[in-house]
């Protein structure tokens, strides 16, 4: 097969997708690796890594030309939406359910995109997300509290708050993996940290492995408005695989929290869990709105790429193999945690949670 990792033209994306070593051992099989120049340089990684790992080392428009399987970290982006051609597949996140235009785009070209955030094993797990969850959640906490800083446009609250001094108060909405994360920080920097869930056995779990130290609240309107409207901090990190966000937190509520507040949405990938949040870059990241300062960044672990990159391909370089090694439809009908990573099949929407987002058309994915 043959095998293309692009390098990544969004905004500040420094991740790549496959690591040298990921290459040899493709490269080992007699599959044809193609690298863009420069993709792994903001991870660290130069094209001699690459080159003497056994990759081609090509410019971008010959890399879609020629690949069977494309290999990104991130959504396409519009000037890449016509190198795509029908036949290939594309293996990166994609996030459909907040862009129809994407989804309208991968459909159009024909392709089989199969998404990192929706491959979903046995046990409800999201392997390839879960790494970028921890990452992310970490960062929301680090990110807030530096724009809590009056230098930053914030009200000058440092979370860990000093003796005889009130702590600085973090809500999470969401108690998975970008939240439980989230907390850690928070707790480590000494803040006052309540966590929102509708799972109670989650909520248990969270009072367990953070002994009391956080709130757990369950998710409901009142403790919402509540949790909200105490917080210098907001993390949004709701996550219903595959389909938009929920809504959580609207205008209302935003224009009654404290002036200088801070809002970052992990969740904006999917949408988002305020209403007004949108999505920003890591050139242009922060927004002021009903006097809070919002975070919207949809690829916040790019920040930290030397980590990302390497938790990132961790976990998706046994489904890459695999795929390479027996063919896209084999290994979609020997795995069924793969099966539900495709969004789109052969240029025909699949994912029931996408086609609800944008009310299109889709088809149950053959057996």
């Amino acid at each position: 097969m043959i095998i293309g990792v692009p390098k990544e033209v969004k905004d500040q994306e420094y991740r790549v997708a496959v690591v040298p070593s990921g290459v040899k051992a493709l490269a080992d099989k007699g599959h044809r690796v193609l690298v863009e120049r420069g993709a792994g340089e903001g991870s660290g990684l130069a094209d001699g890594d690459y080159s003497s790992a056994g990759a081609e080392l090509v410019d971008g428009a010959s890399l879609f030309r020629d690949s069977d399987l494309v290999v990104k970290v991130k959504e396409p982006v519009r000037e890449e939406y016509s190198l795509l051609r029908p036949g290939q597949t594309l293996f990166t996140f994609l996030h459909l359910a907040s862009s129809r235009e994407l989804t309208e785009a991968l459909v159009e070209r024909g392709v089989t995109a199969i998404a990192y955030e929706t491959i979903e094993n046995a046990a409800g797990e999201l392997p390839l997300l879960g790494p970028m969850s921890e990452v992310a959640g970490k960062l929301s906490v680090q990110i807030g509290a530096a724009l809590l800083q009056k230098n930053r446009g914030g009200p000058g609250i440092l979370l860990g708050g000093v003796p005889g001094v009130g702590h600085g108060r973090v809500a999470i909405l969401g108690g998975g993996t970008v939240g439980t994360n989230a907390a850690k920080v928070a707790l480590g920097l000494g803040a006052e940290v309540s966590i929102l869930d509708i799972d109670l056995p989650r909520l248990g779990y969270l009072e367990d492995i953070f002994q009391g130290k956080a709130e757990t609240l369950m998710s409901n309107s009142g403790n919402i408005e509540k949790a909200v409207l105490d917080a210098d901090l907001l993390v949004g990190a709701v996550l219903v695989t595959g389909a938009r966000a929920p809504v959580l937190v609207d205008r209302a509520m935003v224009r009654r929290m404290r002036p200088g507040s801070v809002i970052v949405d992990v969740a904006i990938d999917q949408g988002g869990t305020v209403e007004t949040i949108r999505p920003t870059t890591h050139s242009d990241p922060v927004y002021r709105q009903e006097g809070v300062i919002h975070y919207g960044v949809t690829n916040m672990p790019s920040l930290v790429p030397r980590t990302s990159t390497f938790a990132l391909t961790n976990s998706t370089f046994p489904y890459l193999a695999a795929m390479a090694d027996r063919g896209i439809s084999a290994a979609l009908g020997e795995d069924p945690s793969l099966r539900r990573g495709v969004n789109v099949l052969e240029g025909t929407l699949v994912h029931p949670g996408v086609a609800e987002a944008h009310s299109l058309p889709c088809r149950n994915l053959p057996a």
